[in-house]
């Protein structure tokens, strides 16, 4: 496959990705419509979202994170020599190893659940009515990570043989079970929120459940097996435990969040939630699909010795994202009131909730460019097989959030918002090291966004910014019906999507740009 194919190629799948993971995330907001209507910003919700994000951190971090960093690379070297035996193999030693891993760790969240709860959730522990609810609802949801972590193992795999529609259109299963529980189930049950717990774990054995049709299609069902003396399993144990650290920064990040919100006031922990869902929003439409595309494509390349091709490959990426994360930060600060009023607002989630969220929104949008631009930069580390280095910057990045985190939101008094900013902040510097010494390995230029490229995205996100301010000040959200709110904002939507990408496009931009 020549450069330019691949490149084309690579641009597809990202399209193909990126479509079908807006259809799970528009899933994913209509999820967060109904279990914000059914629990509003109460305790209940607070402790929900928490608890769930304890198992979805490890998920993001040991599955779809560090697992998936370390496996992809080694797999596909594996494919670009044609060792049909010696892929097999290894894909069936990691197998083995992986169940007994999960096993063993799931095992000991459920019988120390409680010691769980005090480290991730400090601030529900020292309340025994909270810290009863919180210890169920993880016992209840704990095994989703395991179930979840196969799922990834499973999507790894079709990934690397250019795979990507199946993987990428599972998430909305577990949207629709969780619309389901708390649609149809929550309402007729004492404790509402124990509903969606077991939505939870139902949507993890339906997810797996869909990967055997796809793996089977490709003959690449792994059967269990422990070897640890297969040369593929010990080079990723090589790779895995820097890569824990350093392909889960935002993840780890996010976990701090959730430690120091379960010290603010009650709704902080759904403010932050419901913020971070529409932050995530162009992060899994754009930036994830490009990395998820990026990843084997840099790994194949630099396996193969076609240095130009990867440098091609990562510019081209990085380009993209940087297009449309501009848009969507000037979107999200701009409209913020308005965007979660239309989604969330009803039932027991009131205007003031939308007032407060909105704060974290902001903060949260400030680094978007910066966490999309991470999910380009770090498979560049990865595809080398190269963990140590993002390792050491993870590090540093920690290090940053947990201060700030301190003196944003409890120092100097900005709660749930000092949580936001603090994140984009280590998210800022994360990248700029990233991208210096990638530079310095004459692995990325830049050239192709600091020119005159730059000056057309200026342009197009000026004109941008002058709509959507003077749309905003003939409009109340507060006083809108739904039917009134979810109008205007279609017309902000679709007016800024024909300004931004109109005004870019009689600026000369173009799709070739970035393939």
């Amino acid at each position: 496959m020549t450069e330019k194919t691949a490149s084309q190629s690579n641009f597809l799948s990202t399209i193909k990705v990126g479509s079908l993971t807006f259809i799970s995330r528009v899933a994913g907001l209509i999820r967060d419509i109904f279990t914000t209507n059914l629990l509003g910003a109460s305790i209940f919700h607070d402790i929900f979202v928490v608890v769930l994000k304890i198992p979805n951190v490890f998920r993001k971090l040991f599955a779809e994170g560090a697992f998936s960093q370390a496996f992809i690379p080694i797999y596909s070297e594996y494919l670009g020599k044609q060792d049909e035996r010696g892929g097999q193999d290894f894909l069936n030693a990691l197998f083995g190893l992986l169940l007994s891993a999960l096993f063993i760790f799931t095992l000991l969240a459920l019988l120390f659940a409680p010691i769980f709860i005090l480290i991730f959730a400090p601030g529900f522990y020292f309340d025994i009515q909270k810290q009863d609810l919180a210890v169920n609802l993880l016992r209840i949801m704990f095994p989703y990570l395991a179930l979840i972590s196969l799922v990834a193992f499973a999507a790894g795999i079709q990934n690397s043989h250019n795979k990507f529609s199946i993987p990428a259109v599972t998430p909305l299963i577990f949207n629709l079970s969780l619309i389901g529980s708390a649609w149809l189930v929550a309402p007729k049950i004492e404790i509402p929120v124990m509903a969606l717990a077991w939505g939870v774990l139902l949507a993890g054995f339906l997810q797996l459940l869909f990967q055997i049709a796809p793996l089977t299609i490709i003959q690449k069902i792994p059967v269990p097996k422990i070897d640890l003396s297969n040369p593929g399993v010990k080079k990723f144990f090589i790779l895995i435990l820097p890569a824990i650290v350093a392909g889960g920064i935002a993840q780890i990040n996010l976990l701090i969040d959730t430690i120091f919100a379960s010290w603010l006031i009650t709704g902080s922990p759904t403010w932050l939630y419901v913020s971070d869902r529409l932050i995530q929003f162009p992060m899994g439409i754009f930036a994830i699909a490009i990395g998820t595309v990026l990843l084997p494509s840099l790994s194949k390349a630099y396996a193969q010795e076609k240095t130009q091709a990867f440098v091609s490959q990562l510019e081209h990426a990085f380009k993209l994202v940087f297009f449309l994360a501009i848009p969507s930060l000037i979107g999200l600060i701009v409209f913020s009131s308005p965007l979660l009023a239309t989604i969330f607002q009803r039932g027991a989630f009131l205007w003031t909730d939308v007032q407060q969220a909105s704060l974290s929104l902001m903060g949260f949008a400030l680094g978007l460019p910066f966490f999309m631009a991470m999910k380009v930069l770090i498979p560049a580390f990865f595809s080398r097989q190269d963990t140590k280095t993002p390792m050491q910057i993870a590090f540093l990045s920690l290090l940053i959030n947990i201060v700030l985190n301190y003196l944003l939101a409890f120092y100097f008094g900005l709660g749930h918002f000092g949580l936001a900013v603090a994140s984009s902040i280590s998210a800022i510097v994360t990248v700029i090291i990233l991208s210096y010494l990638l530079h310095r390995q004459m692995l990325i230029s830049f050239s192709g966004i600091f020119s005159l490229f730059s000056l057309k995205v200026l342009i197009a996100s000026i004109a941008l910014i002058s709509f959507l301010s003077i749309f905003s000040q003939y409009f109340n959200f507060e006083f809108f019906t739904q039917i009134q709110r979810l109008l205007h904002l279609s017309v902000a939507v679709i007016g800024s999507l024909i300004i931004y990408f109109g005004v870019s496009f009689l600026l000369g931009i173009r799709l070739a740009d970035f393939r």
